[in-house]
C-alpha cells in the first residue's frame, strides 16, 4: 500500500510540474525534447526569438560585462545554441575566409565546436570536409550560416550539399544524410528543426525540397518539392484549431504542411516577388511574415485553412518589412529592424499599421534577427553594435553597446540563462556576469 502511495505521489508531482509549465514551453518540450531553459536551436526552442530570462544584461562593451570570450577557428553566420552543459557553434575554414589570402576549395572545412557552458573552454571539435565542387564565393556570410539544433541525445548540423550530420553529445557521428547537391551564390542558410522523431530540413538551395528525416537514422520520411528561393528556417506553429502546422515561406507564397505526413495543407500568396529569408513568427494561430526589398514586404495569415487561402485567410499586407531579419511578437505588436535601412519598426499585429519607424543612429547593416527578453528588444548590427529598445509601441532607446572586433557579426544572438551569446567571425562572447 505504501509503495502504491509513493508511486501515486510521484505521478501527481510530475503532472503538476508539467501543468505548471506555460503552454508555449510545453510546446517547446514536445518539439525538441530539450529542456525549456535551453536555447537549443535557431531563435530558441520555439524559433520565435523570445528569451524566458528577464535579467539579460542591458549594457556591455569589449571590456565591460563580458563573462568570457573565445577565439573561433573561422568565420560563420550561424548562431550559437545551448544544450545541457554545452554550447555549440559552427564555423568554416580553408577557403574564402575574410581577411585571409590564399585558400582553395580542397581545403574548405566546416567545424562544429562543443564548448563548456560555464567557461567557454573547448570540450571537443569535429571537422567536416566539404563535398566538392562548392561555389567559388559566397556573398557576405560564407559557408557556415546554418545554425545547429540539439536535443537531449544529439546535435544536428546542416552543411548544404555536404549534407546533414548528427553527432551525440560526446562528438560521435551517428549518421549523415544527403538532401541535394545544388549550390547558390548566396549560400545556404536554413537551420534544422527537431520535432519529436523527425528533423525538418529546408533544402531549397540544394534540391528545392523540404525534407522530414528520421531523427534516429537520418532516413527520408517524406519530401515536399517546389520549395523555391527559400532561405528561412521552417517553424512548427499551433493553428487556430490547436493542431500543428509546419510553415515555410517561399518566393511568392507561404506554404503550410502537416508535420507528420508532409501533406500540403494550404498556400497563401505573399505578393512579395523576392526570395524569402526571414523566418515567420506566430501567435494564437496567426502567422506573421517579413520579406523582400521593395513592394509588399510583410503580411499576416490565419492558419487552419485548406488549399489557396489568399482571399479567405490573408489578413493584411504592408510595404514595411525586412529582407533578412526576422521579427518578434509581444502584446499584439511586431518588432523588427530592417537589414539595410537602419530603421527599427513597431507594427500593430492586427492591422499591420505602424506605431513607429525610427531611424537608428549609425546602425549600419543588420543580418541578425530581433531578440525579445522581458520588456526589451535587442538588435545586433553587422559591426557589433547592439541597440536595446523598449518593447512597447512608443519608441525608447535604452542602450547602445559596442563589441567591434574588426570582423562581422552576422549570426543572431542566443541566450544562456541570464547571459547573451554573441558570435562574430573571430570570437564567441558570453555577455553577463
Amino acid at each position: 500500500m505504501l509503495a502504491h502511495m509513493r508511486i501515486a505521489l510521484v505521478v501527481a508531482a510530475i503532472a503538476f510540474t508539467y501543468q505548471a509549465i506555460p503552454a508555449n514551453a510545453q510546446t517547446a518540450a514536445r518539439v525538441s525534447n530539450a529542456t525549456v531553459t535551453d536555447w537549443s536551436s535557431f531563435r530558441g526552442p520555439e524559433h520565435q526569438g523570445v528569451a524566458s530570462s528577464k535579467n539579460l544584461p542591458l549594457t556591455w562593451s569589449s571590456s565591460e560585462n563580458v563573462a568570457w570570450k573565445v577565439a573561433l577557428p573561422g568565420p560563420g553566420a550561424s548562431s550559437p545554441i545551448v544544450s545541457g552543459e554545452h554550447i555549440y557553434v559552427t564555423c568554416y575554414s580553408g577557403f574564402f575566409v575574410p581577411g585571409e589570402e590564399g585558400g582553395s576549395q580542397e581545403n574548405l572545412k566546416r567545424h562544429l565546436l562543443c564548448l563548456d557552458r560555464s567557461s567557454g573552454k573547448s570540450v571537443w571539435e569535429k571537422v567536416v570536409p566539404a563535398k566538392l565542387p562548392e561555389e567559388e564565393r559566397i556573398r557576405d556570410h560564407g559557408f557556415a550560416a546554418n545554425t545547429p539544433a540539439a536535443d537531449r541525445d544529439m546535435v544536428i548540423c546542416f552543411f548544404g550539399k555536404t549534407g546533414v550530420f548528427a553527432f551525440d553529445h560526446s562528438g560521435k557521428q551517428l549518421w549523415t544524410a544527403d538532401v541535394g547537391s545544388k549550390t547558390h551564390g548566396w549560400g545556404t542558410a536554413a537551420s534544422p528543426v527537431i520535432y519529436g522523431d523527425l528533423i525538418f530540413i529546408n533544402a531549397s538551395v540544394e534540391s528545392e525540397s523540404l525534407f522530414a528525416l528520421d531523427r534516429k537514422t537520418g532516413r527520408e520520411v517524406w519530401k515536399a518539392q517546389g520549395i523555391k528561393e527559400a532561405w528561412n528556417t521552417p517553424v512548427v506553429v499551433q493553428n487556430v484549431d490547436g493542431k500543428p502546422e509546419l510553415i515555410v515561406a517561399t518566393q511568392g507564397s507561404i506554404q503550410s504542411f502537416d508535420p507528420k505526413s508532409g501533406k500540403q495543407l494550404w498556400t497563401c500568396a505573399t505578393d512579395i516577388t523576392w526570395y524569402m529569408v526571414p523566418s515567420v513568427v506566430a501567435h494564437e494561430g496567426i502567422v506573421y511574415c517579413l520579406g523582400g526589398r521593395s513592394g509588399v514586404a510583410s503580411l499576416a495569415v490565419r492558419t487552419g485553412g485548406s488549399g489557396d487561402v489568399t482571399k479567405s485567410h490573408r489578413l493584411w499586407t504592408s510595404f514595411k518589412g525586412s529582407n533578412v531579419t526576422s521579427p518578434v511578437f509581444l502584446d499584439g505588436n511586431l518588432y523588427w529592424m530592417n537589414d539595410n535601412q537602419q530603421i527599427a519598426f513597431c507594427a500593430d499585429a492586427k492591422t499591420g499599421e505602424l506605431h513607429y519607424e525610427q531611424r537608428m543612429n549609425r546602425a549600419g547593416q543588420v543580418y541578425a534577427s530581433a531578440l525579445l527578453a522581458g520588456d526589451r528588444v535587442y538588435y545586433l548590427t553587422r559591426e557589433g553594435k547592439t541597440f536595446v529598445v523598449a518593447a512597447r509601441p512608443e519608441f525608447e532607446q535604452l542602450a547602445v553597446n559596442d563589441l567591434k572586433d574588426g570582423s562581422l557579426f552576422n549570426g543572431s544572438m542566443a541566450v544562456d540563462g541570464d547571459r547573451l551569446l554573441i558570435r562574430s567571425d573571430k570570437f564567441l562572447y558570453a555577455i553577463g556576469k
